[in-house]
């Protein structure tokens, strides 16, 4: 009888469904399935504000630009492509940009409106120049990532485009924290030197 019971639990057990991937949610979200993108939302929203709380430093803002990107995420999921990348790390690219874009419209607007000195004056947007921008800035990261280390370039990459802690990174990396916070030190140091950055 005994043996029977433990059968049977076992049975329960294996009739649990096992986690499915972000990639698979993601294409399932392509469909229009809000279930799959509530389950996304669950799975890497954590993630997202993490990676825009760093950048932004402000919780209200990093909240709205989340939501912002899962927005966007509902919107553009036909457009994700397996063979360039996992889903997370489309997601937190886009998170990445919206959260640069933020920082970028506000600088703008500080600037404008020391300047002129009035405050919400509207100004136009060029979006083709803005994108051509935004292309020669992320190709000069890119060549200036290619220049640190393999060890820097990981911590470098970890931390500002994966959103993870020094705590998160020295676990995944296998590494003392310390030895991660010196890697990222070292690394922006070396980015910026690279970029030509004075500040």
């Amino acid at each position: 009888m005994l043996a029977l019971v433990e059968h049977d639990t076992e049975a329960w057990r294996s009739d649990e469904p096992a986690p499915v991937s972000p990639d698979d949610l993601l294409a399932r979200v392509a469909t229009g399935d809000q279930p799959a993108f509530s389950e996304l939302y669950d799975a890497l929203s954590g993630r997202v504000l993490g990676l825009v709380i760093r950048l932004l430093k402000d919780r209200a803002q990093s909240e709205e630009v989340t939501q912002e990107v899962f927005l966007e995420v509902w919107q553009q999921a036909t457009r994700f492509d397996r063979s360039r990348g996992t889903a997370a790390s489309w997601v937190l690219t886009m998170a990445h940009r919206r959260a640069v874009d933020r920082i970028r419209a506000s600088q703008a607007s500080h600037d404008r409106d020391t300047r002129i000195g009035i405050r919400d004056l509207e100004a136009g947007f060029d979006q083709v120049s803005e994108s051509v921008e935004i292309r020669i800035e992320h190709e000069r990261v890119s060549r200036a990532l290619g220049k640190l280390t393999e060890f820097q370039r990981q911590a470098v990459q970890l931390a500002y485009y994966g959103g993870y802690s020094h705590s998160e990174m020295a676990e995944r990396l296998g590494v003392p924290i310390g030895t991660v916070k010196t890697r990222l030190r070292d690394g922006m140091i070396r980015l910026r030197d690279e970029m030509g950055v004075t500040s």
